[in-house]
C-alpha cells in the first residue's frame, strides 16, 4: 500500500483526493493546507482519515507519506518540489508544472539531482475519451495524423490566485493551454516536436480581475510539418468545454469530454452540478463522476502504479519543462506578433 500525502485542499486538492479513493493500491495518509479552515473541513469529509500537517516540511518527512502530491497554486510548485527532494520521497505535481521555462528547468533538476521519482499531473492525457482516441490513432485508423484543434473554456477560475497572472505566471494560456498543448504533443508523438508557435491573446472580459489574458489561440508547428490549433478561455459561459478534433490522412476523430448523458430543465437548486458551472437551476448539464470523466482518478491509479513499479509514468516532469516552453514561447508570440521559435 502507497501512503500518499496530499499538499494543498483548494479544488484541485479535494479532486486528486476523491480521485485517489479510486486507487485500489494507495491511501491518502496526511494533508496540508495553507488555510487552516480549509485543512479543517478538508479533514471533516466522511470517511477521511488523514493526518493534518502545519507546514510542507514536516508532510514531507512523515514515515507514512511514499509519495507527495503537489496541488498548490503554481508560485509554490519549487519550494514544495525541494522540500519533496530534501525528504526523498517521490512526487507528482499538477499541471503547469511551473510559471516559466526556467522555473520549470529548475525543477526538474531538483529531482534530477535527488533521483526521486516524479509524475506530471496531465489530466488531459488519461480521460477515457482521448484515451480511446489516442488508442484508434495508434493502431493506425486514422493513418498518419496531419492536423488538430483543440478547445477548453469556461466563464474563469475559482480561486483568486489564478486571477493575479504577475503572481500565477500567466493567465488563461498557461491555465489550460498546458492542457491541450500536452494532448497534442500526445497525438502527434513525443519523438515530434513542437519547433514554432504563433499565439495571440487579450483580456476581453475581465480587465477588472486580471491583467492576464482571459483568451487566446495558438498555432503549433510540428517538426515533421503538422500543425495543431489550441484555444484556450476564461470568457465562456455555461461551464466546461473540451473537445478535440483529430484529422489524419485516413479519417478524422472528435471528442467532446464535457458532453453529457445527463441534462434537463431545473428551477429549484440540487448542489453542485458541474465544475465552472454558472447557474444552479435552468437548463443544466451535470457530468456525471467529473473525476472519472476528465481523467483523474485514471491519471492517479497510473501514477500511483508505475510508482509502486519503480517504473517512469507516462507524464513526468520532462513533460511538464517541454510544455512550459512552449507556452513561453506563444506569451514572446504574443508580444512580438511574429512565429517564434521554442526554445
Amino acid at each position: 500500500m502507497i501512503g500518499v500525502g496530499l499538499l494543498g485542499s483548494g479544488f484541485i486538492g479535494e479532486t486528486y483526493a476523491e480521485a485517489l479513493d479510486d486507487v485500489r493500491d494507495a491511501r491518502l495518509v496526511a494533508h496540508y493546507s495553507r488555510s487552516p479552515e480549509r485543512a479543517a473541513a478538508f479533514a471533516a469529509k466522511p470517511g477521511r482519515d488523514t493526518r493534518p500537517h502545519d507546514t510542507m516540511a514536516s508532510l514531507c518527512a512523515d514515515p507514512a507519506v511514499d509519495l507527495v502530491v503537489v496541488a498548490l497554486p503554481n508560485e509554490v510548485h519549487l519550494e514544495a518540489v525541494r522540500l519533496v527532494a530534501a525528504a526523498g520521497k517521490g512526487v507528482v505535481c499538477t499541471k503547469p508544472l511551473a510559471r516559466t521555462g526556467a522555473e520549470a528547468a529548475e525543477i526538474l533538476d531538483v529531482v534530477t539531482s535527488a533521483g526521486i521519482w516524479h509524475g506530471y499531473a496531465e489530466s488531459s492525457v488519461f480521460s477515457p475519451n482521448l484515451a480511446k482516441a489516442h488508442e484508434i490513432v495508434a493502431a493506425g485508423g486514422i493513418g498518419d495524423v496531419l492536423w488538430m484543434r483543440a478547445r477548453e473554456g469556461h466563464s474563469g477560475p475559482h480561486a483568486a490566485h489564478f486571477w493575479d497572472a504577475e503572481t500565477a505566471g500567466g493567465g488563461a494560456l498557461l491555465d489550460m493551454g498546458c492542457h491541450t498543448i500536452e494532448s497534442a504533443r500526445h497525438f502527434f508523438g513525443r519523438d515530434n516536436p513542437i519547433v514554432e508557435v504563433f499565439a495571440w491573446g487579450a483580456t476581453l472580459a475581465h480587465q477588472d480581475k486580471t491583467t492576464g489574458e482571459d483568451t487566446s489561440i495558438a498555432l503549433l508547428k510540428f517538426a515533421g510539418g503538422q500543425v495543431a490549433s489550441i484555444e484556450s478561455s476564461w470568457v465562456e459561459q455555461g461551464g466546461m468545454q473540451l473537445r478535440h478534433e483529430i484529422v489524419g490522412s485516413a479519417g478524422r476523430l472528435v471528442t467532446d469530454t464535457a458532453s453529457t448523458p445527463v441534462w434537463g430543465f431545473i428551477t429549484k437548486p440540487v448542489g453542485y452540478l458541474v465544475e465552472k458551472s454558472d447557474a444552479d437551476t435552468g437548463w443544466v448539464y451535470p457530468v456525471p463522476e467529473e473525476t472519472r470523466a476528465y481523467g483523474f482518478s485514471q491519471e492517479m491509479r497510473h501514477f500511483v502504479d508505475r510508482f509502486a513499479a519503480g517504473e517512469p509514468p507516462l507524464e513526468t516532469f520532462h513533460d511538464g519543462l517541454v510544455v512550459n516552453k512552449v507556452v513561453d514561447a506563444c506569451y514572446r508570440s504574443m508580444k512580438s506578433g511574429r512565429w517564434e521559435p521554442v526554445a
